[in-house]
């Protein structure tokens, strides 16, 4: 029965993909599917709602800050921050490197603030509005924004998963961050030499004379429009919580669309909740999108996910599965078998914590060194959930982008570190199968 389940809810996440459908119905009917099974093995609706609903509760803190996210892109847009980010950075960045300097670009910034979602929405949204101004692939441009955000949020002493990988391991954070620089040196150093080529073949085009008029015309465009930005990046290097510092940059940006840009509160209210749509068709093509609707598939998946997680893991579900997890590290390999385990958990569960916290729960018992244990989860479960397009680590910053799946591909850096680390890892740790 469980097994059914599991390959019914595949098949229809695979038909909504196949379909061009939002994958949220079929996270929808995973809900019912997996809710079906808890009745089966004898949970109340009761019981199965608050299992439900410990885990959603939890996970609307993330809902939380797509909310402050989608704001910042609609109020950012209003007050000429990507105008002049756009009409300045055209005469700083080398067009037929546009590509590799933006991954270069998105891997500092995430860095130091230890956020892809951080970084997606401010640099990655700048960047995707120069790459479309400029007539850049916008797969090809996401990919690449992709990589970079993930090179941050996998090891950076500031970044929340590297926080809970530790935790949950019980290692040391920093001795997990040089161990991850150590294993992450060489799939970098491909992703540049990959990016290269990528970029000299979608170089960044001379932007259209119009386009830089009509934004000159439409937006005062002097370093003050740059303070939302600056607030952005600067505040997280003092341990600010995120959601404040989105706050205090959308307020900079709402008094400079005000008082500056001449825009009514009424507009950039608008602006925040349903985007900016300049009437302008130059304009529109270039800075049209952000706002708290934008994200809305995002809100629903987020969500979804909570809920059916609660379920399999209130119903013991998945707890099957650790004595199988470990006799396949017996035959396989650990670091095999954690992509096995991370590869399922982030199709079912779609959350980059959880299946992490899964990856330990299944397989802790084939591990004698914790160290070993926390870079393969580092090296797995961490990024190929961003590989999954209807997980929240991939959905939530392509929607900040405004692009489609096929960016996926184009993410190299996240494919390269598994692939590399199971290649070297006997460098790392010789004892090791």
């Amino acid at each position: 029965m469980t097994a059914c389940c599991f390959l019914l809810f595949f098949v229809m996440v695979a038909s909504c993909l196949v379909a061009g459908w939002s994958v949220a119905w079929a996270l929808l009917g995973g809900l019912v599917l997996f809710w079906l099974l808890g009745w089966r093995k004898g949970f109340t609706h009761r019981q199965l709602w608050a299992m439900a609903w410990s885990k959603c509760k939890k996970s609307l803190i993330v809902v939380r800050i797509i909310v402050l996210i989608g704001v910042i892109t609609g109020v950012w847009r209003c007050s000429g921050t990507i105008a002049c980010c756009i009409v300045w950075g055209v005469g700083l960045v080398t067009p037929r490197l546009f590509l590799l300097t933006a991954f270069l670009l998105c891997a500092a910034f995430s860095y130091v603030l230890g956020t892809s979602y951080g970084v997606s929405s401010t640099l990655g949204v700048i960047l995707m509005a120069l790459a479309r101004s400029g007539g850049v692939d916008t797969a090809a441009a996401a990919g690449v924004i992709l990589s970079g955000v993930y090179f941050g949020d996998r090891c950076s002493p500031a970044s929340s998963a590297a926080s809970l990988v530790a935790a949950v391991t019980d290692t040391d954070l920093y001795g997990n961050v040089r161990q991850m620089l150590r294993t992450g040196l060489l799939p970098t150093l491909l992703t540049i030499v990959l990016y290269l080529p990528l970029s000299l073949r979608h170089p960044l085009s001379a932007l259209d004379g119009e386009v830089l008029a009509a934004l000159e015309e439409r937006f005062v465009l002097s370093w003050w429009t740059l303070v939302p930005a600056v607030i952005m990046f600067l505040l997280p290097l003092f341990k600010v919580p995120i959601h404040w510092t989105i706050a205090a940059s959308t307020a900079a940006a709402a008094i400079l669309a005000v008082g500056m840009q001449g825009f009514s509160a009424g507009e950039v209210l608008a602006a925040a909740w349903s985007g900016y749509h300049p009437r302008s068709e130059t304009l529109a093509a270039v800075l049209s999108g952000g706002g708290v609707t934008s994200m809305t598939s995002s809100y629903v998946i987020v969500a979804l996910t909570g809920l059916y997680a609660g379920i399999l893991e209130g119903t013991g579900t998945l707890e099957p599965l650790s004595g199988r997890a470990e006799a396949l590290a017996g035959k396989i390999g650990r670091f095999p078998a954690m992509i096995a385990v991370s590869v399922l958990c982030a199709a079912v569960l779609c959350n980059q914590a959880v299946t992490s916290m899964m990856g330990v729960q299944l397989l802790e018992g084939a591990y004698t060194d914790r160290g070993e244990l926390a870079m393969d989860i580092e090296n797995s479960g961490i990024l190929i959930a961003g590989l999954i397009p209807w997980s929240i680590a991939c959905s939530v910053p392509l929607s900040m982008l405004g692009a489609g799946n096929s960016a996926i591909l184009y993410a190299f850096l996240l494919w390269l570190i598994p692939l590399c680390y199971l290649g070297t890892k006997r460098w790392f740790y010789p004892a090791v199968k």
